[in-house]
């Protein structure tokens, strides 16, 4: 999956697969995640939001099943 750069101070790049709605994060220390059952709409959030960080952890992290890439 391609991953775009973003603006966070833990978060590297981020990318998403509208098909499967999966969002797929690159962390700081290297590590990608797949997160399942993201809709767009949640992404469309997370990209705008100030703190993508915070609103991971407030939204994504432990709402959505994910797996270790």
């Amino acid at each position: 999956m391609d991953r775009n750069a973003v603006s966070s101070s833990n978060i590297v790049s981020a990318g998403y697969d509208a098909g499967s709605e999966t969002l797929e994060l690159e962390f700081k220390d290297g590590a990608v995640y797949q997160y399942y059952n993201v809709g767009s709409h949640l992404y469309e959030q997370f990209l705008a939001a100030p703190s993508k960080g915070q609103f991971f952890h407030i939204y994504i992290k432990n709402a959505v099943p994910f797996s270790r890439v």
